[in-house]
C-alpha cells in the first residue's frame, strides 16, 4: 500500500535502530531486556499508565528530559495535588473553550497559506505546519513572537535532547548543544523569565514537535489513500492519529512494583511503551467508516493521569487542515524524511492540487 510504504520511510529514516528493534519484538506482548521492559500489548500499556507508580523525573523519561531541558520544575515533575492542579489548569487552557478561543489563529493561516493550490502552485506542508504550531503556541502562551522563530527553537531543543532518552547512539557534545537550544527556547517562550518559564518551554516543545510530526504525515496518508471524501469530521482525524501515532514511543521508569500484562515490574525498571503497537497502527489502516473504538484510538495520547491534555487541540487542528485541503484533493509530488527530528517527521512534503471540485465518495475499506 503506497500510503503505508511512504509513512514507513519516516520511521526508517529517523530512528532506524530503535524501530527495527521494536518491529522485531512486536509479537511479544511484553519483553524484558535486562532492566528494560518493552511494552507492545494494549492492556499492558494501559496497566503501566494507570496502575504502576512512575518516576516522573527519572533519567531516560520524558519528564527527565524536560527537567534537563528547562532546568526547572514543570508539569512532569509534580506529584499529588500539585500535579492534579497543573493538569486541571492545562485542561482549561487546552479544552473545548480554550481551543475555540484560539482556533481562528490557525484557520486564518490555513486559508492564507493554502491559496497557492488554487493557482496550481505547489505547497510544502512542513513549514506550513511549523508556522501553524508556532502561531498556536504563541497564542496559548500570550506571546508576541515570530511563529517560525518559536517553532524552529522548539524543534531544535527537542532534537538536541531526544537522544538522551531514546535507545541508540549518543552524539558527541550533545549536552552543551541541548543547553544552548533550551536557553534560546526559554528566552522566546518566557521572555520575562519567572517560575513558569520551564512550563512555557515544555508547552512549546510538545505543541510544536507533535504538530509538525502529525499534520504532514496525516495529509500524505490521506492523499495516498484518497480519503478526501471523509475529511469533514473527526472520524478521519482520529483514525489518522491512530495509524500514524505521531508520538510512537513513551519512555517511562517505574517508581514502585507492579505488573504489566502479566510481566512483573520492579522499581527502577525502564519501560518503553510502544503506543504505535498498542493502537494497532502497524497493522490497521485508517477507516473513517468503521473506525477503531475511541478508547483504543486515543491511547496515542496516553491514558488516565498520564493522558495528554492537548488531545482535543491536536484532533481539531488536524480536522481543520483536512477540511481546508479536501476541495483541492492534493497529491504528494515530493517528500523527504527528517533524519534529525525528535519525532518521526517529514523534512519536506510538497503537494499539488488535482481538482477544485467536490470529492467523489469512496469506501476506504474496499479491496
Amino acid at each position: 500500500m503506497r500510503a503505508r510504504d511512504r509513512d514507513r520511510r519516516v520511521y526508517l529514516s529517523s530512528h532506524p535502530v530503535l524501530f527495527a528493534l521494536l518491529a522485531a519484538t512486536r509479537r511479544r506482548h511484553t519483553l524484558r531486556l535486562g532492566g528494560t521492559i518493552l511494552v507492545h500489548d494494549r492492556d499492558a500499556y494501559v496497566d503501566v499508565l494507570t496502575r504502576i507508580p512512575l518516576d516522573r523525573t527519572a533519567a531516560g523519561t520524558t519528564g527527565g528530559a524536560a527537567g534537563r531541558l528547562t532546568g526547572s520544575d514543570v508539569l512532569f515533575d509534580q506529584h499529588g495535588e500539585a500535579h492534579r492542579r497543573a493538569r486541571r489548569s492545562a485542561a482549561d487552557t487546552l479544552g473545548a473553550a480554550g481551543v475555540a478561543r484560539i482556533r481562528p489563529v490557525w484557520t486564518e493561516l490555513l486559508e492564507r497559506r493554502l491559496k497557492p493550490l488554487a493557482d496550481g502552485e505547489p505547497v510544502d506542508l512542513v513549514p506550513l505546519a511549523a508556522e501553524l504550531a508556532g502561531a498556536t503556541t504563541a497564542a496559548l502562551l500570550g506571546l508576541d513572537t515570530d511563529p517560525m522563530e518559536l517553532a524552529r527553537a522548539a524543534q531544535q531543543a527537542a532534537a538536541a535532547t531526544a537522544r538522551a532518552h531514546l535507545p541508540g547512539p549518543k552524539r558527541r557534545r550533545a549536552g552543551p548543544a541541548a543547553e544552548r537550544a533550551a536557553a534560546r527556547l526559554t528566552a522566546l517562550a518566557a521572555p520575562g523569565g519567572g517560575p513558569d518559564a520551564g512550563r512555557a518551554a515544555i508547552i512549546a516543545v510538545a505543541a510544536v514537535n507533535t504538530t509538525v510530526a502529525a499534520l504532514p504525515r496525516a495529509a500524505a496518508w490521506t492523499a495516498d489513500a484518497d480519503l478526501w471524501a471523509y475529511a469533514d469530521g473527526l472520524a478521519l482525524a482520529d483514525e489518522l492519529l491512530r495509524v500514524t501515532a505521531p508520538t510512537p514511543l513513551l519512555p517511562r521508569v517505574a517508581a514502585g512494583p507492579g505488573t504489566a500484562g502479566g510481566c512483573p515490574v520492579r522499581p527502577g525498571d525502564r519501560l518503553l511503551l510502544i503506543a504505535r503497537h498498542a493502537v494497532d497502527a502497524a497493522r490497521g489502516v485508517p477507516d473513517p467508516v468503521r473506525p477503531a473504538p475511541a478508547q483504543v484510538a486515543r491511547l496515542v495520547f496516553g491514558a488516565g493521569p498520564h493522558a495528554c491534555p492537548g488531545a482535543h487541540l491536536a484532533r481539531t487542528q488536524l480536522a481543520d487542515l483536512l477540511v481546508a485541503l479536501a476541495p483541492y484533493r492534493p497529491r504528494v509530488v515530493r517528500a523527504r524524511a527528517d533524519r534529525r527530528a525528535a519525532l518521526p517527521s517529514w523534512r519536506s512534503l510538497i503537494i499539488r492540487a488535482t481538482t477544485l471540485g467536490p470529492p467523489a465518495p469512496s469506501d476506504p475499506g474496499a479491496p
